[in-house]
């Protein structure tokens, strides 16, 4: 039953968590930045990094006393090591080769986004049917992978321009509301009606698996500020035509995601859909996927953002399969860490 020490600094949250037998989470610790990065409403990676260095030690000591794990009892060390903010995942993958020499364990590499479909094993110990389709929606991702198993994942289809999650922080910025936008508009759109605007949906060619929300956010910025985008201001709207907004604009998110999951099923004959990240939280999306025709897996709440939980149990797998690397300076490098 290995025990596995896991890091996670790829963005804006500095996070360490212990996981056993690669599903049951012994501590799982965040610290956030948020409020950080709130007044300028998006991540500024000097900030974060910054902030990392500071929370990556005590955050470390928290999960291992919340988890009552001693050194002794750590089998592997894991770090997120790609993509991500260079300076974030620099101060990240430091400490775990640090600590991997430092104890004599291996240190695994784990790829944050694929860590996200990870996450919906977690705690249940569920193992979704192969084929699936997996969708990881978030801040910084929209991704689109067909999985043959947990650790084969193909990437099918991207975002051409913003990610699901920013698009959402930069609507919540457009109507004057807070940072991050997802929960605030997510909150707002069962108060509105989503038929009273009909924003598009930027589906591609009829076979794309890949994203586009970079017209969406335009569509709603002229909606609200008129076409020269200064005609008119946020303090016009009644508090009904914002949630309006919401409703309208997260149900034209919601359609592409799962018309994009729908060519993908059919495409792969997938047995069942994974649903990852951020985004994943949202409760319109899973509303909209109740009644999808295969099953449909998502992670719980606690596992939605930015968890160490998700990179110690994906690192469960690739101990299990020989995928560790190698404690040299060119053991995770700077090409890995961007791509």
């Amino acid at each position: 039953m290995p025990s596995i020490l896991g890091i996670e600094s790829t963005c804006d949250e500095t996070a360490a968590a212990v996981v056993e037998d690669g599903v049951r989470v012994r501590s799982n610790i965040v610290a956030t930045q948020t409020a950080l990065h709130a007044k300028y409403r998006g991540v500024v990676p000097e900030i974060a990094s910054r902030a990392h260095l500071e929370n990556i030690n005590p955050v470390i000591e928290e999960s291992l006393s919340a988890a009552g794990a001693s050194w002794d009892r750590i089998d592997a060390i894991a770090v997120a090591h790609r993509p991500g903010l260079i300076g974030s995942l620099l101060i990240g993958v430091t400490a775990a080769k640090t600590l991997a020499w430092c104890i004599g364990k291996p240190l695994i590499g784990v790829d944050h986004v694929h860590a996200h479909l990870y996450s919906v094993r977690l705690q249940s110990g569920i193992d979704p049917p192969m084929p699936a389709v997996g969708l990881v929606c978030s801040g910084g991702h929209t991704a689109l992978y067909r999985l043959n198993s947990m650790l084969d994942a193909e990437l099918v289809g991207t975002t051409l321009d913003d990610a699901v999650g920013e698009a959402y922080d930069k609507v919540s910025a457009i109507l004057g509301l807070g940072y991050p936008g997802g929960p605030i508009l997510d909150g707002l759109a069962p108060r509105g009606d989503p038929s009273s605007i009909r924003f598009p949906r930027a589906l591609l060619d009829h076979d794309s698996l890949d994203f586009s929300f970079s017209g969406l956010k335009t569509a709603v910025l002229y909606h609200v500020r008129g076409r020269q985008g200064r005609e008119r201001t946020v303090a016009e709207l009644s508090q009904q035509q914002i949630s309006d907004v919401a409703a309208a604009f997260q149900a034209a998110c919601v359609d592409v995601l799962c018309e994009k999951i729908r060519r993908a099923v059919e495409r792969f004959g997938a047995r069942c859909v994974i649903i990852g990240g951020g985004v994943s939280a949202n409760r319109g999306l899973r509303q909209a996927m109740e009644k999808f025709p295969v099953p449909v897996f998502f992670p719980p709440l606690e596992f939605c953002t930015d968890n160490a939980a998700m990179i110690a149990g994906l690192a469960d797998l690739l101990l299990a399969a020989g995928r560790t690397s190698e404690l040299d300076l060119d053991a995770i490098t700077y090409s890995q860490w961007t791509a």
